[in-house]
C-alpha cells in the first residue's frame, strides 16, 4: 500500500467486498511496523491502561494519557488512518464534553477519527462530532447487559449467535442504522456472530468492522497488535494460538543476556572490545 488510507477508500472496500484491516497499537515503534505492513486503520485503544501499564480497571486511564499515547502512534503512522478512543468520562458527561475531548485529540495528537465505545447510547454525540468535522467510528453490539435483558448467556455471544432472538436482531439492525444516520463513518460491532453479523452488515451502507467477538462475516477485523504477536507475559504459560510468541522470544533473549553477563562474556549488540 503506497497511498494514504482515506474514509473514501474504506468505503470503496466495503462496496467491492474487500476486507478492512485494523490493528490496535499503543506506541511509536509498533505503529511504524504496523503501518509498514499496510493496514487500513491503527486504533489507539483505551485498553492501553490495563494491557500495557497494569492499571486495575478500564476507568483509570485519563485524557492526558490518551493524548500522549495517540501522539506516539501518530508519529509512527504515515499511511493508515489513526483512530483514538476516549477514556471513560467525556462521552458520558455530555455532548459538549465529547466535542471538546475530540477536538483535543485532533489538535494535540493529530488523529484522523474518534472511536466512540457504546455509541448506540449516544447518537447525539456522534452527530455533534461529525458536525464539528471529526469522523466517528461508532461501537455497538451485544454486551453483558443486553444479553441479560434477553435472557441469554453472554459467554456464548462470541461466534455463536444462533440463539439470538428476532427482537434482539431487529434492535441491533436499528442501532446500526441509527448510528449511520447520525453520521458515523464506520461501525464496530462487538460480539457479532455468524448469524447476526452478516444481517447487520448488510443493513447499512457504511463498513461494519469487528473487534472482540467479530469474524470473517463482517467487512473487516480489528486485533490488538500485542495479542496478535503474543506479547503479554501470560503467553509464557498459555497455548493460545497467536501469530507469534514474542513473550517467549523475549524471555529466551533476556535469559541468554543474563547468562552472558554472569559468565563474564561480552553481550550481543555492544560495541566490540578493543584489544
Amino acid at each position: 500500500m503506497n497511498q494514504k488510507v482515506t474514509l473514501q477508500s474504506l468505503q470503496r472496500k466495503k462496496d467491492k467486498g474487500e476486507k478492512i484491516v485494523g490493528v490496535v497499537t499503543w506506541d511509536y515503534q509498533m505503529a511504524l511496523i504496523v503501518d509498514r505492513v499496510g493496514v487500513d486503520i491503527i486504533s489507539v485503544g483505551d485498553t492501553v491502561g490495563m494491557n500495557l501499564w497494569g492499571q486495575p480497571n478500564p476507568f483509570e486511564i485519563t485524557m492526558d494519557q490518551m493524548v500522549t499515547v495517540a501522539q506516539a502512534v501518530r508519529r509512527g503512522t504515515a499511511k493508515a488512518l489513526v483512530s483514538a478512543d476516549f477514556p471513560y468520562g467525556p462521552l458520558q458527561e455530555g455532548v459538549d464534553s465529547a466535542v471538546r475531548a475530540a477536538i483535543r485529540l485532533v489538535k494535540e495528537a493529530g488523529v484522523d477519527m474518534i472511536k466512540l465505545d457504546g455509541a448506540a447510547d449516544y447518537p447525539e454525540a456522534v452527530t455533534a462530532l461529525v458536525r464539528a468535522g471529526i469522523p466517528v467510528w461508532a461501537q455497538f453490539g451485544i454486551t453483558p447487559q443486553t444479553a441479560l435483558q434477553y435472557g441469554m448467556e453472554y459467554s456464548a455471544m462470541s461466534g455463536a449467535d444462533a440463539q439470538v432472538p428476532a427482537a434482539m436482531l431487529e434492535r441491533l439492525i436499528a442501532e446500526a442504522r441509527e448510528l449511520e444516520a447520525a453520521g458515523a463513518s464506520l461501525l464496530d460491532f462487538t460480539n457479532s456472530g455468524p448469524v447476526v453479523g452478516p444481517r447487520v452488515a448488510e443493513s447499512v451502507s457504511i463498513p461494519v468492522i469487528g473487534g472482540f467477538g467479530g469474524g470473517p462475516w463482517l467487512d473487516g477485523r480489528v486485533r490488538m497488535a500485542h495479542a496478535a504477536i503474543g506479547y503479554s507475559a501470560k503467553h509464557l504459560d498459555s497455548d493460545i494460538d497467536t501469530y507469534a510468541n514474542v513473550a517467549q522470544v523475549t524471555f529466551d533473549a533476556i535469559s541468554a543476556f543474563k547468562a552472558d553477563v554472569c559468565a563474564g562474556q561480552q553481550i550481543k549488540g555492544a560495541p566490540p572490545v578493543k584489544s
